[in-house]
């Protein structure tokens, strides 16, 4: 075997296994639908975040790129590809869900919700870290969400959104400075 195969052997056992779980679920197991979607939910929200900025919003979205995956599973090519194309579910469904609030003309901004019932405020630096996010583009949201929250690899962020392993890290770091600058403004 050659130096490092080892290593590039490890390295594709989750895709491996992803794939097989994509398999078994188009072949009817339900439980490897569920195994996928609590593997990838997180992500999912993460994506709908990124384009929607309002956490309930996102819910629904992710919620329902989760059913539209699991009614046409066996339009998934590719298994091995599942996080691309269920991202793809997400982010076209979040374009939609977006394109359904501008008409009724809400603003498309991260809106910050009470962390609970009685509605007590957000924390100001919670605040200030909602509306830099939300002067990010789409792209760069869904990066910063995906690595920085959700722990995925460059690699695995190229592989899910079509972009190069560069692009990923060039958009990575182009949101960092943006939202290190945001964040240090002094208010007026």
């Amino acid at each position: 075997a050659c130096p490092g195969s080892q290593q590039a052997m490890e390295d594709d056992r989750p895709a491996a296994e992803r794939a097989e779980l994509v398999r078994q679920a188009q072949a009817g197991d339900r439980r490897a639908f569920a195994h996928l979607a609590h593997r990838h939910g997180r992500a999912v929200y993460a994506i709908a975040l990124a384009h929607l900025g309002r956490a309930a919003d996102a819910e629904d979205v992710a919620q329902a790129s989760l059913l539209a995956a699991l009614e046409h599973l066996d339009d998934c090519r590719d298994p091995a590809r599942f996080d691309a194309w269920l991202f793809a579910i997400a982010r076209n469904r979040a374009r939609r869900a977006l394109l359904r609030r501008r008409l009724r003309d809400v603003l498309p901004r991260i809106t910050p919700e009470p962390p609970d019932p009685a509605g007590a405020p957000l924390p100001e630096a919670r605040m200030q870290l909602l509306r830099a996010l939300a002067g990010l583009p789409a792209r760069a949201r869904e990066v910063v969400l995906l690595h920085d929250l959700e722990r995925y690899s460059h690699a695995e962020i190229a592989a899910a959104l079509g972009v190069s392993e560069e692009s990923s890290r060039q958009h990575l770091s182009r949101a960092r400075r943006a939202l290190r600058a945001h964040l240090e403004e002094k208010p007026p």
